[in-house]
């Protein structure tokens, strides 16, 4: 893994590119758009920077999700912008809406065929309120699950594993962005400052 310095680096040099490739595809631009469009260049400069240090097919599957959200608009103007910024083509993503559903049914039918192997009844005799302690807890990382699955770009495919492996690298990853754009604002705002003094 990279060191944090490097990373910031890294997404600095990414996203300055990306930004340039953008003014460059859309000329005249209101202060919304310039709004979306760093936000838009931060994005694509973060998962650039994940791709290019993992290029193979095992590869975050977060930076997947986020070019290919980033790259969807009317007039594919944002995909030819997250094309430029990444040097190539992108494939086209066609998500398929019941792979979680069959993930989950696939796991309880296993779950309940290793039981019958093993010749495990379905009912255990626990105490009632370790029972209701369990379920309890149970919700609740449930919910939590839910949760981290909307927030990772790509989650709602992911198992918990996977999930939980592709959270820390995108948390990681977006602190280093944090850090960037925190230090852009300082300079933005201390040059501000030198301009009013002068």
């Amino acid at each position: 893994m990279r060191n944090s310095a490097q990373l910031r680096h890294e997404f600095l040099k990414a996203w300055i590119k990306s930004l340039k490739i953008y003014s460059n595809l859309k000329k005249n631009m209101s202060i919304s758009h310039r709004k979306n469009a760093i936000k838009l260049s931060a994005d694509v400069a973060i998962a650039s920077i994940t791709q290019k240090a993992k290029p193979s097919a095992s590869s975050h599957r977060w930076t997947q999700s986020l070019m290919a959200d980033a790259a969807s608009s009317d007039d594919g103007t944002n995909r030819i912008f997250v094309e430029q910024t990444l040097g190539y083509k992108l494939g086209n993503r066609k998500k398929s809406p019941t792979t979680g559903l069959m993930t989950k049914c696939s796991k309880k039918i296993l779950r309940n065929n290793i039981r019958v192997f093993l010749g495990k009844s379905r009912k255990r005799t626990t105490p009632k309120h370790a029972k209701a302690g369990s379920i309890i807890a149970n919700k609740g990382v449930e919910k939590r699950t839910r949760l981290l699955k909307r927030l990772v770009p790509g989650g709602e495919d992911m198992d918990e594993i996977s999930l939980m492996e592709e959270a820390l690298d995108y948390i990681a990853l977006l602190q280093v962005q944090r850090d960037v754009l925190k230090q852009v604002a300082a300079v933005a705002e201390s040059l501000r400052n030198l301009k009013s003094v002068n």
